[in-house]
């Protein structure tokens, strides 16, 4: 399948002019094989081929100097046809061209009503964000594949359990690492280099805890060969099944690690080991088994079970609930054709499928051993930096703290707001959420970082204060979710309040919902105290559209404010290759699903129900602000149908930050400008 933009050359209709350096580079670059071999001597009698590897296009640049662009009003398909995958092409799906860069946008949400900015003065640190990566074996027998094309209802829309990307999801991430090595070393004004001091992986490295999924991830990072079929089948004939070698991020750059709801649940949703039938076998036991799983729709919303209304106990068979084969994907067709699904009823046996002992599932402790083990910089993604006084308490806790730069006043605060295999909740475990040694080792880091005199950055998985109530992404309140006898260890007023008493505080980072959303959460004084705002920065996915990574750079201005300038990435992927195939892809899914990522939820309390009748929720989606079921006004998207780019779901911004005080002081004494 070929785009349309007659080799990516930039229309500069849109703003951007390809300059005869870039545009000779592009056309020799094109003319040699995409595909290319490492130049190694081998005995073909006794040595295989080297695996190819899959150059980016040299041509790297942020959403700053182009957009992609493509039509939104192809309207073909349904949701449930977006397995159509051969006949994308047919139809006009998925193609695209370059359209205007989208500029930086400088927010003062945090700032007092009269303020002038004044220039940079320093810059402090330089790093990046990846996110909702969901290596995905593809081939595994226990995923729910069908159910997006059997319910157009409450999953069609929903890509996380099917999309064509899921073919090419490690091609996607050696592209990225392929992207950041080229920023990290590039020279930009007066020839100098901007290097990265760090980066972060914000969540979701698997699509399903699976042993294999970690590995792939994992080897992709460090620069090993990737084997991306898990049956073995096509790896002579399927680009997306070959074996190959990918590049490897530059050992310059340290890169931490965050736990996602993906990382240790089924498809992100529910405890592996819950039961699926009376026999007492657990969703565990099918991720190794030799045939295509058979279970009860888990993804239809239950009015019996209302307020939950997605839950695993249908999984389970019982009567009135029809069963499913959930289906797998063939490695041995191009477009990754869809087989063994469909209703139980009208398949006589399920598909035999070949098995792997390395689809098991990784408990938490499992997970982050794989990190552990790896030699790499920093050691062990960051998890051996876990305080041995937690651990020693929860095996699985999966918290740490890091200093990037030891002359810079400033720490990362890695916090896992995943729920818990324990929390006794049966709807999809996609919520924020913390226990109590969670929240009390938080609380501790933000008193530290408080009387040290450090300014800090809070990254996890999972954001707050902008999922409306019922998303299944939203915090975990136990009333709203219909459970009485386990309670989240801070509720999000609670949480909320503490984040706006620690001054130094920055900025919380996430990923989770895909997105690209800021927001200001602004100080309940924000003239007399307005150093306690804060912001949030989330991070899209780099499996769905966007497929983007996030840059950022911290700079002390010259009155002593901060500003965070945040860019967005798209992969700089080459024509041809693999990566390029998934963009196309993911472009395709978003035409057709028509997904709303810009989506701005309005704040309001949420009446629900209980065994005493109706009640107002105290937990809003954010109660830091007006319940007034009206929009964020702090969450922005810049138009720019008007300009080639219909579909903008990328936004760069500068946010500036007051800081106490007590910290500018600090930095005085500190921070030589």
């Amino acid at each position: 399948m070929k785009n349309n933009d007659s080799h990516h050359d930039i229309d500069t209709n849109h703003g951007f002019e390809m300059t005869r350096r870039d545009f000779l580079i592009c056309s020799a670059w094109t003319a040699l094989a995409t595909v290319t071999f490492p130049a190694l001597a081998f005995d073909a009698e006794t040595q295989p081929p080297p695996s190819p590897t899959y150059p980016i296009n040299p041509v790297v640049q942020t959403t700053l100097q182009r957009m992609l662009s493509f039509s939104m009003n192809i309207n073909n398909f349904e949701e449930t046809d977006l397995y159509k995958v051969s006949d994308y092409f047919n139809f006009g799906y998925g193609l695209w061209t370059y359209g205007v860069g989208l500029r930086m946008v400088r927010r003062l949400d945090l700032m007092p009503r009269i303020y002038r900015p004044t220039e940079h003065a320093q810059q402090l640190l330089h790093f990046f964000s990846i996110s909702d990566i969901h290596i995905t074996d593809k081939e595994s027998p226990n995923q729910l594949i069908y159910f997006q094309q059997e319910d157009p209802k409450f999953a069609g829309y929903n890509t996380s359990i099917y999309s064509p990307v899921m073919l090419y999801t490690t091609h996607v991430l050696d592209a990225a690492i392929q992207t950041v090595n080229t920023l990290h070393n590039q020279t930009v004004q007066a020839g100098q280099r901007n290097p990265f001091d760090f980066g972060i992986s914000l969540g979701d490295a698997c699509n399903s805890t699976q042993y294999n999924e970690l590995r792939w991830y994992l080897d992709v990072i460090e620069g090993k060969e990737i084997h991306p079929s898990s049956s073995g089948l096509g790896v002579d004939t399927i680009d997306y099944q070959k074996p190959y070698q990918a590049a490897g991020l530059d050992t310059e750059i340290p890169l931490y690690q965050t736990l996602g709801n993906h990382d240790h649940f089924f498809i992100g949703s529910f405890p592996v080991d819950t039961e699926i039938n009376d026999a007492g076998e657990t969703i565990r036991d099918a991720y190794i088994q030799s045939e295509v799983w058979r279970v009860g729709d888990v993804l239809t919303p239950n009015p019996s079970n209302f307020p939950v209304l997605i839950n695993s106990d249908n999984l389970k068979p019982k009567e009135n609930n029809p069963l499913y084969y959930t289906g797998v994907i063939d490695g041995t067709s191009q477009h990754g054709e869809i087989i063994g699904a469909g209703a139980s009823s009208e398949i006589e046996n399920a598909l035999t499928i070949v098995a792997n002992a390395d689809r098991r599932s990784l408990s938490r402790v499992e997970w982050m051993d794989e990190f552990i083990k790896s030699e790499t910089s920093p050691d062990g993604y960051g998890f051996k930096l876990i305080d041995p006084s937690y651990s020693a308490r929860d095996p699985g806790f999966a918290c740490y703290s890091f200093v990037p730069k030891q002359d810079v006043p400033l720490k990362v605060i890695v916090l896992d707001d995943t729920q818990s295999e324990e929390d006794g909740s049966k709807d999809i475990h996609g919520h924020g959420y913390l226990d109590a040694l969670r929240w009390e080792w938080l609380q501790a880091e933000l008193q530290a970082g408080q009387d040290n005199d450090q300014l800090m950055i809070i990254a996890a998985h999972v954001p707050i204060g902008v999922s409306a109530i019922g998303s299944e992404t939203e915090w975990w309140d136990e009333k709203v979710d219909g459970y009485e006898t386990w309670e989240n260890a801070v509720d999000l007023r609670t949480l909320i309040k503490t984040l706006q008493d620690t001054p130094n505080l920055l900025m919380w980072m996430a990923g989770h919902r895909h997105m690209n959303t800021v927001k200001a959460f602004v100080s309940p004084d924000p003239q007399g105290a307005p150093w306690k705002g804060f912001w949030q920065v989330e991070t899209s996915s780099l499996r769905d559209w966007p497929q983007q990574f996030r840059t950022f750079e911290i700079y002390l201005n010259r009155d002593y404010t901060i500003s965070i300038v945040t860019t967005n990435v798209d992969p700089a992927v080459q024509i041809d290759t693999p990566a390029a195939t998934s963009r196309e892809y993911a472009i395709a899914a978003q035409q057709i699903t028509k997904n709303d990522i810009t989506v701005n939820n309005p704040n309001y309390r949420i009446i629900g129900l209980t065994n005493d009748g109706p009640y107002i929720s105290v937990a809003s989606m954010d109660p830091s602000r007006k319940q007034n079921n009206k929009p964020d006004p702090t969450i922005q998207f810049l138009d720019l149908s008007s300009r080639g780019v219909p579909c903008n779901a990328s936004y760069n911004a500068e946010l500036l930050k007051r800081l106490s005080p007590r910290m500018v002081e600090a930095l005085k004494s500190s921070v030589i400008i």
